[in-house]
């Protein structure tokens, strides 16, 4: 009998597990960096700072990311990546109504989920935008000019109201992510010390119903 060699399965799956613990230590790398940078700013947050909040070493941190430097790049750059994947849903034959609540849905989603990405984005904006500016001249506005032309085609079919079709990404933008970015404004006039999993629903069902009513798609 001719032995059967195992080397190459054994090497496939050491591989395999060598990508499952670099996805999950990355993962647990970023998370700890959007918690750092939203509090700190770039300026005030280290690498050691973000090594103790993601738990693992920092030597880990310049192993995956090499400088604190990628590290942000790569945190901004995840969270517009995570924003645009809800606009896929807006296609020339979805149904306008189904395809800009789930989009609202799910941008009021991931300010209630990822709150830190969301202010670590607002603060780089703030401030010029000047590591992430090509990346909004470039990859955003493509896609918000190629979305708006599909909002304009369901305009002109008369499947919904007339709105600057531009613009309504920008208050689509507004009315989500201030839940993220000014969470203490919002929770101390609503007399909370955060906001609560209700909060945010009760939030949610108010933005949708507002932008689908001026839109003309009533739920």
């Amino acid at each position: 009998m001719i032995p059967i060699s195992t080397s190459k399965s054994t090497d496939a799956t050491d591989e395999a597990s060598k990508g499952q613990i670099r996805q999950a230590n990355e993962a647990l790398i970023l998370a700890a960096a959007e918690r750092v940078f939203a509090g700190a700013g770039f300026g005030g947050a280290t690498m050691a700072a973000i090594a103790e909040a993601s738990g693992l070493p920092k030597a880990n941190l310049h192993y995956y990311f090499g400088s604190k430097q990628e590290l942000y790049r790569t945190v901004l750059a995840r969270t517009l990546k995570d924003w645009l994947v809800p606009t896929h849903g807006i296609t020339p034959k979805a149904d306008p109504r189904e395809a800009i609540e789930r989009y609202i849905r799910d941008k009021m989603a991931l300010s209630a989920q990822r709150p830190h990405a969301s202010k670590v984005f607002a603060n780089e904006l703030l401030h010029g935008a000047p590591v992430i500016k090509a990346l909004l001249a470039t990859e955003l506005r493509e896609m918000v000019l190629a979305k708006a032309a599909v909002i304009d085609g369901w305009i002109a079919a008369g499947r919904m109201a007339a709105v600057d079709s531009v613009h309504l990404f920008f208050t689509i933008w507004a009315a989500t992510q201030t839940y993220a970015d000014f969470d203490v404004q919002v929770s101390a006039v609503l007399g909370r010390p955060e906001l609560s999993v209700k909060d945010h629903a009760r939030a949610t069902e108010h933005v949708v119903s507002l932008i689908l009513r001026g839109c003309g798609l009533y739920p």
